[in-house]
């Protein structure tokens, strides 16, 4: 049995690297969108998933039933070691790969910081509190961040078209 390894019925209750690359595999377009839209760049995003999938087989003892959630919290960990968004002001708008969904090319509009909290609090449901903690900012910061994302999205683009970007997103990463 392995180091730290708790068995259950026969197998472990800890993801292996089999998983994870299981898990890579599977949800590849869904990790691959999550890393590009965080880093706004298609090489930084290949950068930030093969990176992701090297954290997660590494041996993280990490249980079964949070492993699809660990590999995505390691694509935005890697995405954001990469981007560093709360470092400061950068561009406002980037343009956004033309085979992106429509939907999904708004969020390019924001600002780096912006974009993040906005990826990693809207579309994947971190908390205010998770997603100050990972970007090294306070919990305000966080919440006046969404909101002016937020706001910034529905002033660029009817409500609708707000629930379009939630709606291509799962689509594809969930």
């Amino acid at each position: 049995m392995g180091h730290g390894m708790h068995v259950v019925n026969g197998s472990t209750a800890y993801t292996t690297s089999d998983d994870f690359c299981r898990i890579f595999s599977a949800e590849m377009d869904g990790l691959y969108l999550l890393a590009l839209l965080l880093t706004g760049d298609a090489g930084k995003a290949e950068q930030c998933f093969v990176a992701g999938i090297g954290n997660c087989v590494e041996g993280n003892a990490v249980f079964r039933e949070w492993a699809r959630s660990w590999a995505r919290r390691s694509i935005v960990v890697q995405a954001i070691q990469a981007i560093a968004p709360a470092k400061g002001a950068q561009a406002v708008s980037i343009p956004a790969p033309p085979e992106l969904d429509p939907a999904l090319q708004v969020v390019f509009r924001l600002d780096v910081f912006e974009r993040f909290v906005y990826v990693m609090s809207v579309l994947e449901g971190f908390s205010h509190q998770d997603c100050a903690i990972l970007l090294g900012v306070s919990r305000p910061s966080v919440v006046s961040a969404r909101a002016r994302a937020i706001g910034r999205l529905a002033s660029q683009s009817t409500m609708m078209q707000t629930e379009e970007i939630q709606t291509a997103y799962a689509s594809v990463s969930h």
